[in-house]
């Protein structure tokens, strides 16, 4: 029998009643929250916001594969979220970290409800890997819908303190 994959609130061994939409509101000094325009130079601007956060929270160890996993997860929802009324600049994405000591989780969210698809990797072919990536240097990945439309690709870490 197959399982259901896990929410993030699942992993974290939160509660039911608690969904991504109050991960990403939660108001706590471990949140980094940066909105990011649909363009390719956002890529590298998370990863910069990623590195930086991580380090202030004396989390340098994660930073290379943290960096790497949000480059995907933001070039993937700046190449495939369709915004749903056709303006970008509207509806963000948004790379939001969470630190959950001794874990973090990070996140991209982005206005479109399609389903990320893991696909087979083409390591011949320029795209295709993504998840992959996300998938081999996390812990765990997953995805949730918001409740406000739209859904959060998020990634977990832990520290190996």
């Amino acid at each position: 029998m197959v399982e259901e994959p896990k929410s993030a609130a699942d992993y974290l061994q939160a509660t039911r009643e608690v969904g991504f939409d109050e991960l990403l509101v939660a108001n706590h000094s471990g949140a980094t929250a940066c909105p990011l325009p649909r363009q390719a130079d956002s890529v590298k601007t998370a990863r910069d916001v990623t590195r930086s956060t991580l380090h202030d929270w004396g989390l340098e160890e994660l930073s290379d594969d943290a960096a790497l996993v949000v480059s995907e997860l933001v070039t993937n929802a700046v190449r495939y979220a369709l915004c749903p009324n056709g303006q970008p600049e509207a509806t963000p994405i948004t790379l939001v970290l969470l630190r959950l000591s001794p874990h973090v989780l990070l996140a991209v969210t982005d206005p479109s409800n399609e389903v990320p698809t893991p696909k087979e990797p083409d390591f011949i072919s320029e795209n295709g890997r993504g998840l992959y990536i996300v998938e081999t240097y996390s812990q765990s990945w997953g995805w949730d819908h918001l409740n406000r439309g739209g859904k959060a690709v998020w990634a977990f870490f832990s520290a190996r303190h």
